[in-house]
This record gives structure tokens, C-alpha cells and sequence, in this order.
């Protein structure tokens, strides 16, 4: 019985550290970070209801706003695997500082034509898809990143803090970006969102990363489809890796249908107005962001503790979904739904934190990039399949096929938890199969 490479990286230092996130804001560089990340996930929000507004406005179609969002989604999964090599080879500080004035210029692009009545929607559908391939290359050169800004042993922390940002700007994003349409315009809250990007480049440019380690490695020479195929073999052949791979879509077919249900299950089972969805919306977005707030608060501890909260958090979001797919109450869903916001934000903060732990800093811009694709492919499984489950034979029936699908993934957390089932010694047990 042996132990894969994986397994002897992640049991190696894995005991329990007092450290928590919080301190990592006292540092200078990962604080430039988390405050450009802050800024910028705002302007996410900003753009994502402002751009589909201004595109309804100005075309009076649903179908050409609809495809806005099919322009934003094509990028991640064609480009990801490539992306994730280019990223391996390039400094990942250059790349998102980069990325970020392109952002900027791009979104700034959109409302300067239109002020000088030179957009069309041609014109538009282009700068909405380079806008969608350079931020396809953001998200993996940002998770890829963290290790080279914060300890091992602080990796889960950090991740909570950053997914902060992103609850953040979906909490109060929509909130400013409907008060600036309402004032301004939606083409000139664009301005507003071109300006986020800019601030969040600015943060980057002065933030400094600890080199990779890339000892040993200085003199390989390798083909694009070489370092291509050697990412897609760590992934697939690596056994923890592998099992977080089919975790993580499992997590991405649930959770993004659950998005896209939630008015479906709200008008459906619970009458609700459209008040009554946006504080149920509210309700999801205040789960995850205290459980993110929490989560950063936590020593990171060793895999088998990790694995164990993962464990537990999707198995109170699966038992809760199951219980909300059978209510009529408004307020006690509410409440559960503040639950299955809460328990499903464990999951990403900890699987990233491990993954940057076992993965070897010259794969991590495959690792990330491979993740990415799987979790977009899923994301969109679930949204159609969950759809045409609530279109046929109702949204309870969805509700309880999400919930399924999350305890299934509790599943897997647990048998992992085995596999890193701590001894008297304090070292992580591998139990593999023979």
C-alpha cells in the first residue's frame, strides 16, 4: 500500500495553527488585495445589472440580453485549459494588473460609444466578449496567486476573505447600481464600473509576491501541449485532487441551480411578490457572507478537520434544501434559506485553500483553470437540467434533486475525512485502497 505525492504534501505540516485571517489584513500586500478585490467585485455587480439593463434598453429584446450572459460564458469554457498554461509561464501580478486595465478600458469603451452614437449591437456583443475572456483569465491567476502572499497555514482564512469581497459586492453592487441607473443612466454607471477596475490595478501595482518556487524546474524545457497535458494528468491521477475535482462540480451543479430557482420557487410555492423575492435574495447573500466572515475567524487545522466542516456544511444545506422544497411559508424559507447560503459558502474558501496546498506552484494556473472549466460545465448542467426538472414536474421536485445532489457531495467530504483520520502522534493517516 502506497501513498501518492499528493497525499505526502498535504500530510506534511498538517497540524493546526492558532493563526487566523483576520491578521492577514494587517498585512500590507494582502491587504492591497482584499480592499482592490472589494472594489472590484463591486463593479462586478455594477456592470452584471447595469450592462444587461443598458442592452434591454437599448435593444428592447429579452433574447439579445440573454445573449450577454451566453458571450460571458463561452470564454471560461473553450479558453480555461489554455489559460491555465499561459498563466503557469507568466508572473500572475503582471497578468491581473493587466487584466484590470483591460477590464477597465473595455467597460469604458461601451458607454464612450454610445455617447458618441457610434455603438452598435455588433460592437457591443464584441466588447461584452473580450470583457468575458480577460476576466476568464482573472479568477485562476488570483486563487493561483494566494500562496505566494500568505502561509501555508493560512490558506483556508484567506480565501474566506476574499470570497467576503464577492458576497459583498453581490450584497450592495445591485442596491447602488439600481440607484444609479434610476439617477445617472445605466450608461453611465458603466463609468462608474470602468473606474472599480482601475482602483483594484492600482492595488495590485503595489503589492508585492513572494517568488515560486520553481527549483529544479529552471532548465526544463517543455511544448505548450506538454505542460498542457502534464496539468490535466495532476488533476485526473492524483487521488485528492481528483476527489475534490468531482466534489467541487457536484457543489457547482447544485449551487448554481439553486440560483436560478430561487424566484421560480418563490412566485411557485410561496406566492411571493417581487419584494418578498429580493429579501429572500437578501437572506441568501447574508448566509454566505457571515459564514465567510466566520470562516475567516477559524485556524486552518489539518485535512481531516477541514474535510469534516466541508462534510457537515453540505449535509445541513442538503437536509435544509429537502426541507424547502415542501414549505409554503415565506418566512420560515427565509430562515432556511439563510441556512443554505451560509453552509454553502464552507465549500469554496476550503477546497481552493487545499488545493493551493497539495497542487505544486508551477501547476497552479492548470489546476485552477481545470477547476474552472468543470465548475462552469457543471454550473450549466444544473441550470438546465434543474430547470427542465421544475418546468415538468415542478419546483419541489427541483428543490429535493438539489438537496440530493448536496448530501451526495457530503458524501464525499466524509469518505475524505476517513482518509485523513488523525492518529496519537498527530500526523494525517492516508487510507487508501489497495
Amino acid at each position: 500500500m502506497t501513498t501518492s505525492t499528493t497525499d505526502k504534501q498535504v500530510n506534511k505540516g498538517a497540524s493546526p495553527s492558532p493563526m487566523t485571517g483576520w491578521q492577514l489584513l494587517k498585512a500590507r500586500d494582502f491587504s492591497l488585495l482584499f480592499w482592490g478585490q472589494m472594489t472590484s467585485q463591486i463593479g462586478d455587480s455594477l456592470n452584471r445589472v447595469a450592462l444587461l439593463w443598458f442592452v434591454y434598453q437599448l435593444t428592447g429584446s429579452a433574447m439579445k440580453m440573454v445573449m450577454i450572459g451566453l458571450l460571458q460564458t463561452i470564454p471560461p469554457l473553450l479558453l480555461s485549459p489554455l489559460i491555465g498554461v499561459y498563466l503557469d509561464r507568466a508572473n500572475k501580478k503582471t497578468v491581473m494588473v493587466w487584466v484590470d486595465i483591460a477590464r477597465s478600458v473595455l467597460v469604458l469603451l461601451i458607454p464612450l460609444l454610445y455617447a458618441f452614437d457610434q455603438l452598435t449591437l455588433e460592437r457591443l456583443y464584441a466588447a461584452v466578449f473580450l470583457l468575458a475572456i480577460v476576466s476568464t483569465i482573472f479568477g485562476p491567476a488570483l486563487s493561483a496567486s494566494v500562496p505566494q502572499l500568505v502561509s501555508r497555514d493560512q490558506l483556508t482564512a484567506a480565501n474566506a476573505l476574499l470570497q467576503t469581497t464577492t458576497n459583498t459586492g453581490l450584497l450592495i453592487g445591485p442596491l447602488i447600481s439600481g440607484v444609479g441607473i434610476a439617477l445617472i443612466g445605466s450608461q453611465n454607471v458603466l463609468y462608474v464600473d470602468a473606474v472599480t477596475f482601475f482602483i483594484s490595478a492600482l492595488c495590485l501595482i503595489f503589492m508585492r509576491m513572494r517568488p515560486l518556487d520553481t527549483h529544479g524546474r529552471e532548465n526544463v524545457r517543455t511544448t505548450w501541449t506538454q505542460e498542457l497535458l502534464a496539468g490535466i494528468r495532476f488533476v485526473y491521477l492524483e487521488q485528492t485532487v481528483l476527489v475534490l475535482m468531482v466534489a467541487a462540480a457536484l457543489y457547482s451543479l447544485a449551487a448554481s441551480a439553486f440560483a436560478f430557482m430561487l424566484p421560480v420557487f418563490a412566485e411557485q410555492n410561496l406566492s411571493a411578490g417581487a419584494l418578498e423575492v429580493g429579501a429572500l435574495w437578501s437572506a441568501l447573500g447574508a448566509g454566505m457572507l457571515a459564514t465567510s466572515t466566520w470562516l475567516a475567524s477559524l485556524a486552518q487545522g489539518d485535512l481531516h478537520g477541514r474535510f469534516t466542516l466541508i462534510f457537515r456544511s453540505m449535509a445541513v444545506g442538503g437536509l435544509a434544501m429537502c426541507g424547502l422544497s415542501m414549505l409554503t411559508a415565506p418566512l420560515i424559507a427565509g430562515a432556511l434559506i439563510l441556512i443554505i447560503g451560509g453552509s454553502t459558502a464552507l465549500f469554496m474558501p476550503i477546497v481552493w485553500g487545499v488545493l493551493q496546498e497539495v497542487t505544486p506552484a508551477p501547476l497552479l494556473g492548470r489546476v485552477f483553470t481545470t477547476f474552472s472549466t468543470g465548475s462552469m460545465a457543471s454550473a450549466m448542467a444544473g441550470m438546465a437540467g434543474f430547470g427542465w426538472a421544475a418546468d415538468t414536474m415542478g419546483p419541489h421536485v427541483s428543490l429535493l434533486g438539489i438537496g440530493f445532489v448536496l448530501l451526495c457531495t457530503a458524501c464525499i467530504a466524509a469518505l475524505s475525512c476517513r482518509r485523513f483520520r488523525p492518529v496519537p502522534n498527530g500526523e494525517a493517516v492516508t487510507k487508501l485502497a489497495a
